[in-house]
């Protein structure tokens, strides 16, 4: 399956402001069952943009513009090819010394320790002993259970929370949006010595699917490292085993690395935000016209990843996998 994904993030300014400084994490990651064929970025006002990767492989793009204006604009474009990820219903009771002997072996201690979004509190434990989390059956078991809890647990509620919220305001009040389920389930999950992270994205919706996210906005849910089976995602939020309508950007122990804006600016002014997403799908790939920048939009500058010979990528891609089977 292929998706081609449009954000578009536009930040009003009540004043001109003199400077704005500005990291963005907005291109899909290249891992597993997801490749990110093609990337484009677009800055308004004209500006530079440069990038590097972090130590989990987020892709971080950033810039700094030095002149007067009252408004920036951050287009990001892509195209997106996920296969399907294949799961068995339950992994076996042993499955929890095999995910110890894991731990011992691998360098999972972030996605472990409590972090600033993720980490228990008096209200977290009431909720594990209502949801009964803890160690039984097996980790896939538990978690497929633990995600379905969460979900009728919680109302989906649009502003019930803000971005810097601590997870007890959507405990207390039962309430929240797809950033507080993530926070809320990590942190149950890393008390049991199952490493969780957090991940930033989005999600292709369908009418028949009757997802409880916004559809118009980035999404948010977590994966957890399983024993034989690597980085699994769940989502609390719609009640879902991360699938091929699950698009991958940014990972991290919480909410607090992964932001797809983060920045500064001098000047004494309100800001006001506006964000708009678009994801669709396609059965294959579109083609080299589709991929070119949009001629109403006029970018001062702009960084691409753009590869010249789809189809050619496809069969690199195909061939990568039938070599990683063999």
């Amino acid at each position: 399956m292929h998706y081609s994904i449009r954000h578009l993030t536009k930040f009003r300014y009540s004043a001109p402001i003199s400077e704005s400084f500005m990291e963005l994490r907005m291109q899909p990651r290249t891992e597993s069952t997801q490749h990110c064929v093609w990337f484009d970025l677009s800055i308004k006002p004209r500006t530079r943009l440069t990038f590097y990767r972090d130590h989990l492989g987020n892709l971080i793009h950033h810039f700094d513009v030095p002149g007067h204006h009252n408004q920036l604009a951050i287009k990001s474009e892509a195209v997106v090819e996920i296969s399907p990820q294949i799961l068995p219903e339950s992994l076996g009771a042993e499955a929890w010394e095999e995910l110890d002997a894991l731990v011992a072996d691998g360098d999972y201690w972030e996605m472990l320790m409590p972090s600033r979004f993720a980490s228990p509190t008096d209200l977290l434990g009431k909720l594990a002993c209502e949801l009964e989390v803890r160690r039984r059956d097996d980790p896939l078991v538990l978690l497929r259970q633990l995600t379905a809890g969460l979900h009728e647990a919680f109302e989906y509620a649009p502003k019930a929370t803000k971005v810097d919220s601590p997870i007890d305001e959507a405990l207390s009040n039962r309430r929240g949006v797809c950033q507080d389920f993530a926070h809320i389930m990590i942190a149950l999950v890393r008390g049991l010595r199952i490493p969780c992270r957090y991940v930033s994205g989005y999600l292709f919706h369908r009418v028949e699917d009757q997802d409880r996210s916004a559809e118009d906005a980035t999404h948010a849910w977590v994966e957890a490292s399983l024993p034989g089976l690597g980085w699994v995602g769940f989502d609390p939020t719609n009640n879902l085993i991360v699938s091929q309508r699950h698009i991958r950007v940014a990972i991290g122990r919480d909410y607090g690395d992964v932001p797809p804006t983060r920045g500064v600016f001098k000047g004494e002014a309100k800001s006001e935000l506006s964000v708009s997403v678009n994801v669709v799908p396609s059965a294959e790939p579109p083609s080299q016209e589709t991929l070119e920048p949009d001629a109403g939009w006029h970018p001062s500058d702009s960084h691409t990843d753009n590869l010249s010979d789809y189809e050619q990528v496809r069969q690199q891609r195909k061939q990568q996998q039938q070599q990683q089977q063999q």
